[in-house]
């Protein structure tokens, strides 16, 4: 495959040198759990986002479980969140003891449409989920409003949107708090699974250092309650520590190769995503009503691509009975979407590659 849909280890090799020195400073260290690397990238993860606490975990859906219960997020609620996400989202709900209610996603953003969430909002309703999908904002000041104005919690789930704003602000910086993944593939990715929770309350985020924990306070480690295995190690630390300073700049390539696919791709029933200036396109997701044909034919030119996500999750056995109603926008984005290949370091000459295999792309007969 000429141009993958995604490659991590490119990325790697291309501040290899930064990644070796990392992971040397951590093996030459005294501490390989919860050490001074994890520190420091809270630290510097939260400031880089505006807000005050930072807490590394042990993957992105930790993240978003453990936000989730340290608000007080557990048996009987409901917390609702798009039909249109990676499982993790659905599936770190259901690990509260809460029940997911699955609502559509607007058509252009394909973020948790506003109406839908506020309509599906009932008396076991204690949190809403957006999740900032494809790097793309969720329409966060319309959401928060509909949470306040209901007493619910808001957690962003921000997997997918290392850095990305919305009218100035930085995505995770809306709600009560925010869950990022570090999976390899993301925009801040290391070389295995990591996550952290960003919020601006001090008494959430000692909750959550405890929760993290075994529910371990104080120095004498003794457990005051619930509590779980899930921390951040070192050399994950190191590791994004050396790659942070490289964010804005990696985001500013995936907005330029964003851009020329713009300028390039032209197709009959292509439809590109928004484009929204805060965007860190994560993936460049278009859609077509031969997704699949379309698939096939640009693998045959060496493009490789990938479907995010198919099928919507109210139609995984896990949520089959969490849809709020029918879902339609979510059901036929799942059957047309298709992510092209936007990773700086595999993407350089991907937009022109695409157009040039788009001309030879005819519909079916």
């Amino acid at each position: 495959m000429k141009f993958p849909q995604a490659a991590p280890p490119l990325r790697i090799a291309r501040f290899r040198e930064d990644v070796e020195r990392a992971i040397a400073s951590v093996l030459g260290g005294s501490s390989y759990i919860l050490g001074q690397a994890v520190a420091e990238f809270e630290t510097a993860f939260a400031e880089r986002i505006g807000l005050a606490h930072g807490l590394g975990v042990a993957s992105g859906t930790d993240a978003l479980m453990l936000a989730l219960r340290g608000l007080g997020i557990g048996l009987g609620d409901e917390v609702i969140a798009p039909a249109l996400t990676f499982a993790g989202t659905a599936q770190a709900i259901l690990q509260c003891g809460a029940l997911p209610r699955l609502v559509d996603v607007d058509p252009v953003t394909r973020c948790i449409d506003p109406a839908a969430a506020a309509a599906a909002i009932g008396p076991r309703t204690a949190a809403i989920l957006p999740v900032h999908l494809f790097g793309h904002p969720a329409d966060m000041p319309a959401l928060m409003g509909i949470a306040e104005r209901h007493g619910l919690a808001v957690v962003e789930d921000c997997a997918q949107s290392h850095g990305a704003h919305l009218d100035g602000m930085p995505l995770g910086s809306f709600g009560h708090a925010a869950a990022f993944s570090f999976y390899p593939t993301k925009n801040l990715g290391c070389v295995g699974d990591g996550g952290a929770i960003l919020t601006r309350d001090g008494a959430l985020a000692e909750r959550l250092r405890t929760l993290r924990q075994y529910g371990f306070s104080g120095p004498e480690r003794v457990c005051g309650g619930l509590g779980f295995n899930s921390r951040l190690d070192e050399i994950q630390a190191a590791i994004l520590l050396a790659l942070l300073p490289h964010l804005e700049a990696g985001n500013a390539e995936r907005r330029s190769i964003a851009a020329r696919y713009r300028e390039s791709l032209s197709l009959p029933g292509l439809t590109l995503p928004p484009d929204a200036p805060g965007s860190t396109y994560h993936q460049f997701a278009v859609t077509h009503p031969e997704r699949d044909r379309l698939m096939r034919h640009l693998a045959r030119a060496g493009i490789g691509t990938a479907v995010h996500y198919a099928p919507g999750l109210h139609r995984h056995p896990a949520f089959q009975e969490a849809a709020s109603g029918p879902l339609p926008v979510t059901d036929a984005l799942a059957t047309t979407l298709l992510s092209l290949p936007i990773q700086p370091e595999l993407a350089a000459e991907a937009p022109e590659a695409v157009a040039d295999a788009l001309r030879s792309f005819a519909p079916e007969v």
